[in-house]
C-alpha cells in the first residue's frame, strides 16, 4: 500500500490530508448531531425542567421566556442552525477538491510520460510506466477520498435539516403554549 502511495507522487500527500480532515470533520459532526437529536427527543413539557433544555435550544427558549418578538426568536433560531451547520461546508469543499487533486495527478503523470517520449528516440512501455502509474493512482485516490466524503456530507446535511425542523416544531409549540398561557391569565 505504501508503494502505491509513493508511486502516486507528491499529490498523494494533499489527497491524504483531505482524507484525514474529511474523516475527522465527519466523525465530529456525526457525534454532535446524534447528541443534539437525542437531547431534543424529549416530551415538550420536560423542556422547561431545569437541566433538560438542549443546549442548541437554550437561547431560543430564553427569548421565549423574555417575550422577545417573533423576528428576534427567528433570528436566534437561524444563528443556532448556522452553528449546527458549521463545518459542513468544509466537507463539501474536500469532496470537490480531492478528485481535482487526483485529476491534477493525472495531468502531471501524463506530462512525465510525454517528457520521456520527447527525450528518447525509441520508447518502450516500461519507460512510460512511471508517469502512467502516477496518473492512475492519483486519480483513483482522489475519487476514493471524494466519493465517501460526498456521501457523508449529504447524510450530515439531511441530519442538520432534521435538527432544524425539530427546532422549528418545538419553538412553534412552545410559543403557541406560551401565548395560550398568557391569554388564559
Amino acid at each position: 500500500m505504501s508503494d502505491l502511495f509513493i508511486k502516486g507522487g507528491f499529490l498523494m500527500y494533499p489527497i491524504l490530508l483531505c482524507s484525514v480532515a474529511g474523516l475527522a470533520i465527519w466523525v465530529n459532526k456525526f457525534i454532535q448531531f446524534r447528541q443534539i437529536l437525542r437531547e431534543m427527543d424529549v416530551p415538550l413539557n420536560d423542556l422547561w425542567k431545569k437541566g433538560r433544555v438542549p443546549a442548541i435550544l437554550t437561547p431560543i427558549i430564553e427569548g421565549l421566556k423574555n417575550q422577545s418578538d417573533e423576528k428576534e426568536i427567528s433570528l436566534t433560531g437561524t444563528r443556532q442552525i448556522r452553528k449546527i451547520e458549521t463545518g459542513l461546508s468544509w466537507l463539501g469543499l474536500i469532496a470537490t477538491v480531492a478528485p481535482l487533486l487526483g485529476l491534477t495527478g493525472t495531468v502531471t503523470g501524463m506530462i512525465k510520460a510525454f517528457m520521456v517520449i520527447e527525450k528518447s528516440p525509441s520508447v518502450n512501455p516500461s519507460m512510460l510506466a512511471g508517469g502512467i502509474w502516477e496518473a492512475l493512482i492519483t486519480t483513483a485516490a482522489g475519487l476514493l477520498v471524494a466519493i465517501p466524503i460526498h456521501i457523508g456530507h449529504h447524510y450530515l446535511e439531511k441530519q442538520a435539516d432534521e435538527i432544524a425542523l425539530m427546532m422549528k416544531e418545538i419553538v412553534t409549540r412552545l410559543h403557541t403554549g406560551l401565548k395560550g398561557d398568557q391569554g388564559g391569565v
